[in-house]
């Protein structure tokens, strides 16, 4: 292993709204006509991008201090290779650090906030300006961390995709997903608008919002439910969570398999009946995909991997 001083320090970045927005329009210009021509503010994305590049120049001149660094956009994170002793810095929303973390195993990882005004920062504890600090204690292995379940989701062909929230099973476009699912030894075929599979830091979002709108529906036909009897799952939770969205009742689809919870030794499985569009995807990536289409079947459980974020 490399003295502390000679671990490479990975920092992931991502385009700002403005940076996209170029790319789309070719020129600064274009994208300011386009955005005023909707009536929107666009010193807004214009702010958002000089406090991020300013963020970014303090987070390089850290690293150059520090010696051993590479910068990568998280767009090359499905095929970027990480060393078994890098240490890994992403900058920011909640979203990246997520996305970054499903391609690590066991590295750990730093959330740098480089815009509290903007991002609430649930995973991301530190300012640019404390990994000076931060860097030494990581690579000595001095510093805490918080371990975080992932989810697998398994082709029968042998890829696979991690998830830090969620997995969702179905359908590309705004039509039904058609499936077989499998769970707690019953099976039943079924339509619907897709499967979300979460983990316990899942719970806090996606899933939560599942079953907010799901009683507040059911409320609306009867008796309003209380949502006080929910709770999220601990980050590290040995336990997964799934709910089917929208479950469509009729004579060749059932609703009885709509949710439930996976144990570490217990696997979701679903078979796709879809001939084409179908999708698995995790933590709202769309781009980097499985493809899910007839006959392909996926096994889900709790993945041996964890998550490791520095706090």
């Amino acid at each position: 292993m490399p003295t502390a001083n000679d671990r490479k320090v990975v920092l992931v970045t991502r385009k700002t709204r403005l940076e996209d927005l170029i790319a789309r329009h070719l020129t600064a210009a274009q994208a300011r006509f386009y955005v005023e021509h909707l009536g929107a503010d666009f010193s807004d994305y214009e702010r958002e991008h000089e406090v991020y590049r300013a963020q970014h120049r303090t987070t390089l001149q850290v690293l150059e201090q520090w010696g051993r660094y590479q910068i990568i956009d998280r767009s090359f994170l499905p095929n970027f290779i990480f060393g078994p002793d890098d240490i890994v810095a992403a900058l920011g929303q909640d979203g990246l650090v997520a996305n970054t973390m499903k391609y690590l195993n066991d590295h750990p990882l730093i959330g740098l906030n480089p815009d509290p005004a903007r991002h609430d920062g649930i995973l991301l504890p530190f300012a640019p300006r404390d990994l000076a600090k931060l860097l030494p204690e990581v690579a000595a292995d001095k510093r805490g961390s918080q371990t975080v379940t992932m989810a697998e989701a398994r082709l029968g062909d042998g890829q696979v995709l991690y998830a830090v929230n969620d997995l969702f099973i179905g359908a590309r476009t705004h039509v039904s997903a058609i499936y077989e699912l499998t769970a707690g030894g019953a099976m039943e075929r079924q339509s619907s608008s897709g499967l979300i599979v979460s983990t316990g830091l899942g719970s806090t979002a996606w899933f939560k919002s599942i079953v907010t709108g799901s009683l507040a529906i059911a409320g609306s036909f009867g008796q309003p439910p209380l949502l006080s009897g929910y709770e999220a799952l601990p980050w590290d939770a040995a336990e997964l969570r799934f709910a089917v969205r929208e479950p469509f009742p009729s004579r060749h689809s059932k609703t009885n398999l709509v949710c439930g919870r996976l144990a570490p030794a217990e696997q979701l499985r679903i078979r796709s009946l879809m001939p084409e569009n179908g999708v698995i995807f995790s933590d709202g990536v769309e781009a980097d995909r499985l493809d899910f289409n007839a006959g392909a079947e996926v096994a889900i459980g709790i993945a041996r991997r964890r998550g490791r974020l520095i706090v």
